[in-house]
């Protein structure tokens, strides 16, 4: 039986491209490439034709797993539910450990939510909510 060797990314399609991707290099990320993508593959690969999206890889500077925002330019983006309750169906968070919690508060003031149990905060970005924390044995997940 094959397995997973690892897990590469995780896609994310947002509205506003430039304003997401600053977010994820504020939380220390770095941009890999960005492009458009358009063509048969893509059109194939997402089952929408004449498509053109582009988009942007991020990792963290030490690899690992990455995030691949995408926003399209053809077909015009169909809106999201952004006040979607965590039970609708679809990506709804993304969750990073942190060695500094207060100076991530500090940087995401203006969008973030108050702190969580665990000595979490949460910033809404496009729709999901990006999660960070710091690691303590006792309370983690």
């Amino acid at each position: 039986m094959s397995r997973i060797m690892r897990f590469d990314h995780v896609g994310v399609t947002v509205q506003d491209l430039d304003q997401v991707t600053a977010f994820f290099v504020g939380l220390g990320l770095e941009i890999e490439g960005r492009t458009f993508v358009e063509g048969d593959f893509i059109d194939t690969v997402i089952a929408i034709p004449d498509s053109r999206t582009e988009i942007v890889m991020l990792r963290m500077p030490d690899g690992g797993t990455g995030v691949e925002l995408s926003s399209f330019v053809r077909p015009e983006p169909e809106p999201g539910s952004p006040a979607a309750m965590v039970n609708e169906l679809g990506l709804r968070s993304l969750s990073f450990e942190v060695d500094d919690l207060e100076a991530h508060g500090r940087c995401h003031r203006p969008a973030r939510s108050p702190p969580r149990p665990n000595d979490r905060y949460s910033t809404r970005m496009s729709g999901a909510w990006a999660t960070y924390a710091v690691r303590k044995e006792s309370s983690w997940p």
